[in-house]
């Protein structure tokens, strides 16, 4: 199966190629004969029911410096030309990326889009999360200070981050004294027009944060974040260093109840955070990172692996 693949994302020369999931997919996909197109989530188009894009076509190589090379542009009819379409754009999950989903909606029933737009729109990370609150810390979303000094009061320690904050930014542990609790709010009230997220302080970050990787709805693979020295962020763009890891009974149990619903939702490529074996924090269906780490940890290809599943439903569609 030789498929046309759009791949909808940041700039490709501002990315990491050592750890990208994003330029990963890219190459497992060469490898496989699919055809790649590269293009920017604000080159989007629609008219008289089509959308399309300006987009290039590329080829890529893990050569630093030298990972990619582009064709000249063409106009893409994503319903029409394209066979698969990866929104891999890194979030804020804003106006933006909500149009983008609801753009990328329009074609979905002709082409396949991962993740699924609709359901990308409707599971932002820290907010769907909600729905399994039977496995998450004690949480608060709200932009009282009020409500967040009583919060902190009933759990001594607290974490005060963006509800839809991204890679490890703009998170604050705020400690017994509640010294500038106050002030935060203040300054997330006047930065965000949305709640925010108000957390128990998990002790057990020192231990890590896991990224589990699920690939239509099945544990793909699992890496422990850590910390770096003085930070309680182990996300590995603010520091945090990547260890193997096996998962725990409890999140065997998280996975076994998210899959299905991940599977059901068409969130083909997912990652959760688990805190201390047992403590699920988000649940990632934007764009989510890690498979460069697990597979050189466990030396498997979870690349390859969403490429199967691509494939599959793919052929499924006829």
């Amino acid at each position: 199966m030789s498929l046309t693949v759009a791949v909808q994302m940041d700039p490709l020369d501002s990315i990491n190629i050592a750890g990208d999931s994003s330029f990963a997919l890219m190459l497992s996909a060469q490898t496989r004969g699919h055809r790649l197109f590269h293009y920017a989530p604000e080159d989007l188009n629609y008219s008289a029911g089509r959308v399309w894009t300006r987009a290039h076509p590329v080829t890529v190589q893990r050569v630093a410096g030298d990972h990619f090379h582009f064709g000249d542009p063409v106009k893409l009819d994503l319903g029409e030309k394209a066979d698969v379409v990866l929104m891999r754009q890194d979030p804020p999950f804003d106006l933006g990326y909500i149009t983008a989903t609801h753009l990328l909606e329009r074609i979905a029933d002709r082409t396949l889009v991962v993740n699924d737009p609709a359901h990308v729109r409707n599971a932002p990370e820290k907010v769907w999360v909600l729905d399994f609150a039977q496995f998450m810390p004690p949480t608060l979303v709200t932009r009282s200070v009020d409500e967040a000094k009583a919060f902190l009061a009933e759990h001594g320690e607290i974490v005060v981050k963006p509800l839809h904050g991204n890679g490890g930014k703009a998170i604050f542990k705020i400690g017994r004294d509640g010294a500038n609790l106050s002030s935060l709010i203040e300054v997330f009230n006047t930065a965000y027009r949305e709640p925010h997220m108000v957390q128990a302080f998990l002790p057990d970050i020192v231990k890590g944060d896991k990224r589990i990787v699920l690939v239509d709805g099945e544990v793909a693979g699992a890496i422990n974040r850590l910390p770096g020295e003085g930070e309680i962020r182990s996300n590995l763009a603010v520091g945090g260093s990547a260890a193997k890891t096996e998962l725990t009974t409890r999140e065997k149990e998280i996975c076994a109840v998210l899959g299905p619903e991940l599977k059901r939702r068409g969130l083909l490529f997912v990652g959760i955070d688990v805190i201390g074996g047992q403590w699920l924090t988000e649940i990632n269906v934007t764009s989510p990172t890690g498979i460069v780490a697990i597979d050189r940890f466990n030396g498997s290809d979870t690349a390859g692996m969403i490429w199967d599943a691509i494939e599959a439903r793919v052929a499924a569609r006829g």
